[in-house]
């Protein structure tokens, strides 16, 4: 497999002036990190005065849980901010679509696709659990999972104008989403 992708990044490279569609999907995350240091502060804020309280009524063991409700907060955020980091990468050449996905560890996963025999599939008008599905030959890829539905929508529509524009062998030009 190692072969396989050293071939597909040197092939990438070589051919970076015929890519005719590139777009980079990512999650989105509404909290920024300053968003998350005033919202944690907030909360230790809340929960050491609400523990001074307890402590001075007697009931002290609830300051520990109020400890331990603070910390699994923060790691539920590290988490979310963590699977903030995968992307998918979809590259369309007149020979190929590959679509790369990184997730949130740094594992790699590449699918090369031939375009001319590449269908994609949206609901219209989306619905919220609507996903979008490259299919070929009996097999199916889902991708953008984490966008929005209209994102999807919006995605599925430029990808399948970018294909027709391929398959009709007319210029493509570069698109982006996400």
């Amino acid at each position: 497999m190692t072969d396989q992708h050293a071939a597909g990044d040197r092939r990438t490279e070589a051919v970076a002036e015929d890519i005719l569609f590139d777009a980079v999907l990512m999650p989105h995350r509404s909290l920024s990190p300053r968003g998350f240091l005033i919202l944690m502060t907030l909360i230790a804020s809340f929960g050491f005065f609400a523990g001074v309280g307890f402590f001075l009524a007697g009931a002290w063991p609830v300051v520990g849980f109020m400890g331990l409700e603070y910390l699994l907060v923060y790691i539920a955020f590290r988490v979310n901010y963590r699977r903030g980091r995968m992307f998918e990468q979809l590259v369309l050449t007149r020979d190929d679509l590959v679509v790369r996905r990184v997730n949130h560890w740094g594992e790699e996963t590449r699918w090369r696709l031939q375009p001319y025999w590449l269908r994609v599939d949206m609901r219209d008008p989306p619905e919220h659990d609507s996903q979008l599905t490259l299919r070929t030959h009996g097999k199916s890829l889902v991708i953008g999972s984490f966008l929005t539905p209209d994102e999807r929508l919006s995605l599925a529509q430029a990808l399948q104008s970018a294909l027709d524009r391929v398959r009709s062998g007319a210029a493509v030009s570069r698109g982006a989403a996400g």
